[in-house]
């Protein structure tokens, strides 16, 4: 198994606030086997220490699969099913790919660095020590996930759905943050000041045990207002007919 260094968890540094900052993974690999393709990946299939280097995973099907202790490099995973997989102890890094299928998945002491992907599954996945580091998501689905430690650093996410998921100790950190959904989601020590922009198309409501900036409380003020039913309207304008 790599051996891990987490620090743990406090307050997030020269910020003046008493939000609980994440614990990230730090991940060292064992030496590394090079994965040898014998006719794909298998569900259910056991990979300890290997490394998968711009291997072509297109379609396979490795749900229930666990990987521990690999290095995923360059790795296309477009349609590929790792339903229910556990991620290990684990690095990805460039994977690219549309329609990953890692519904119901472990992902735990993970880093994910500089990925491109599109419309990826994680509903009802739990993540846990996850670095999400630059590259670009869209269409994240999250929705009724467990995140715990979970960290997203300079990348860029479009449209991902936390609905009813579980956010706790979650940092965005220089990340753009684009029309992202918080319905029916709960935040516990959620840190989006380093989200900018931080674009909330739903679930503005949900953002008790969140800590923001004063700039994108001034930013969603549009949001607040219409969420609470209040029109704003300038001094000596005129109120629109009932």
């Amino acid at each position: 198994m790599a051996r891990r260094t987490t620090g743990t968890a406090g307050t997030a540094s020269g910020r003046g606030t008493t939000v609980r900052a994440a614990r990230r993974p730090e991940l060292r690999l064992p030496p590394l086997t090079p994965y040898e393709d014998g006719g794909g990946l298998e569900p259910d299939g056991d990979y300890d220490a290997l490394e998968f280097r711009e291997a072509d995973l297109t379609g396979q099907d490795g749900a229930g699969a666990r990987f521990m202790d690999c290095a995923l490099t360059g790795c296309a995973l477009d349609e590929a099913s790792l339903r229910a997989a556990r991620l290990l102890d684990t690095r990805l890094t460039g994977v690219r790919g549309v329609g990953t299928d890692l519904a119901e998945a472990t992902l735990r002491d993970v880093e994910l660095l500089d990925a491109r992907l599109g419309g990826t599954q994680l509903h009802g996945a739990v993540l846990e020590r996850v670095l999400i580091r630059g590259g670009k998501i869209d269409y994240l689905n999250l929705r009724r996930a467990r995140l715990k430690d979970v960290v997203f650093e300079s990348c860029v996410l479009v449209e991902p759905d936390f609905g009813g998921a579980r956010l706790e100790r979650v940092e965005f950190v220089d990340c753009a943050l684009k029309q992202a959904d918080l319905s029916a989601a709960t935040l516990t020590d959620v840190d989006l000041r380093g989200a900018a922009p931080l674009d909330l198309s739903r679930g503005v409501d949900r953002l008790s045990g969140a800590v923001i900036s004063p700039t994108q409380l001034l930013d969603l003020a549009p949001v607040l207002a219409a969420e609470l039913g209040v029109r704003v309207v300038a001094e000596g304008g005129t109120l629109p007919a009932v």
